[in-house]
């Protein structure tokens, strides 16, 4: 089959787990295109050939905060006013029509991308979604969850409906299992690269520490107070080619292997509320400390359930006596961790060449 496979460029988890499904798929012998926008298109470079950047919308944080009227701004500036011609809107247009002349899909995988999904639907073409955000919309929440953040929780809810409505199937990867509400949908566990299958897990000394956004002075501040302990961080210095080395703090450069050897060396994790890594850290079992971008729900949702199942904790912002919790009580999360089970990504595999067996079988009854 020929498919068209949309990647969001807002954060790299949405890259690494569709790396993952974009090789199961050409093993089976499918034809794939990939569209993709942000630091992702990058990422994905390195792995795949003719890999077509796109513009999307892309987030703007400080001290792990969204900038909501900075973000709106550089949005708008870089769809409506490009460098040139191939940019922004109009460049996504120049390729719209070249994928529809050129390669004419037969199904669309989007990972919560709405260019590739947009295409689908003006051209009749089934979509399967692949992520995990449509959790929020496509599963009934308790209370506990819902009196976290009231008006954050419905204001994501109808975004994320509004995202990638009326798709053929919903694959929605998860390690909590609320019960779903909606038809065509089926929750899978986490997407996991081949690293961290094949990763050994072991107790180091070290703590890993990963912040998506640059900065994030008061988490730094907080981690320096524990001399004692030795906290290996991602993403706080991104332009780093070269390991640096700021009292117990080590900054990393960015790499994927080096990364995965970190995370399943640590005694635990400090992290955001990123699905991608805290699907990876439950499944090498790592006591976690989440602490969720603020304006973004869909991070909190995540950090909510952590907390409910035992396995870390859920807090808004860091303080000193967190980090004390989390080491003093990693045995305890630790051992409700090493309930967890998860055969790879052999369920989610299964789903999806099983949906796609019957697109190419002819049933493409769209909603």
């Amino acid at each position: 089959m020929r498919i068209l496979y949309g990647v969001v460029g807002e954060g790299m988890g949405h890259a690494t787990r569709s790396r993952v499904v974009i090789e199961h798929l050409l093993q089976r012998g499918h034809q794939v295109e990939i569209v993709v926008s942000g630091r992702a298109h990058e990422m994905l470079s390195k792995h795949f050939k003719g890999v077509h950047r796109i513009h999307g919308l892309h987030m703007i944080y400080e001290d792990n905060e969204v900038k909501k009227a900075r973000t709106a701004f550089s949005n708008l500036k870089g769809a409506l006013l490009p460098a040139s011609l191939r940019e922004g809107l109009p460049g996504n247009v120049r390729q719209w029509y070249e994928m529809a002349q050129k390669f004419a899909p037969d199904a669309v995988i989007s990972d919560f991308e709405s260019w590739s999904y947009l295409f689908g639907k003006a051209c009749g073409v089934p979509i399967i979604s692949i992520d995990n955000m449509q959790i929020l919309s496509r599963c009934h929440h308790d209370d506990d969850v819902f009196r976290v953040d009231p008006a954050s929780f419905l204001l994501a809810k109808g975004i994320v409906r509004g995202k990638l409505p009326g798709c053929y199937h919903y694959l929605i990867t998860t390690f909590f299992y609320p019960p779903t509400k909606r038809e065509r949908t089926t929750l899978v566990p986490p997407i996991l690269r081949a690293e961290v299958l094949a990763a050994k897990p072991s107790q180091g000394e070290h703590v890993l520490v990963y912040q998506s956004g640059e900065g994030a002075e008061s988490i730094a501040a907080v981690l320096k107070q524990f001399d004692q302990q030795r906290f290996v961080v991602y993403g706080m210095r991104r332009g780093i080619s070269e390991p640096q080395i700021e009292g117990n703090l080590e900054h990393q450069p960015f790499s994927e292997t080096r990364f995965v050897d970190h995370l399943a060396s640590a005694k635990a994790v400090v992290a955001g509320g990123g699905f991608s890594l805290l699907g990876e850290a439950v499944y090498l079992r790592k006591p976690l400390l989440s602490v969720p971008l603020e304006g973004q729900f869909e991070q909190t949702l995540n950090a909510v359930y952590l907390q409910k199942l035992g396995y870390g904790l859920f807090r808004r912002e860091i303080q000193a006596a967190d980090i004390e919790e989390l080491l003093r009580r990693a045995p305890e999360f630790q051992a409700r961790l090493d309930q967890y089970s998860q055969p790879g990504n052999q369920q989610l595999f299964d789903a999806l060449d099983g949906l796609l067996a019957n697109i190419e079988a002819g049933d493409r009854q769209l909603p």
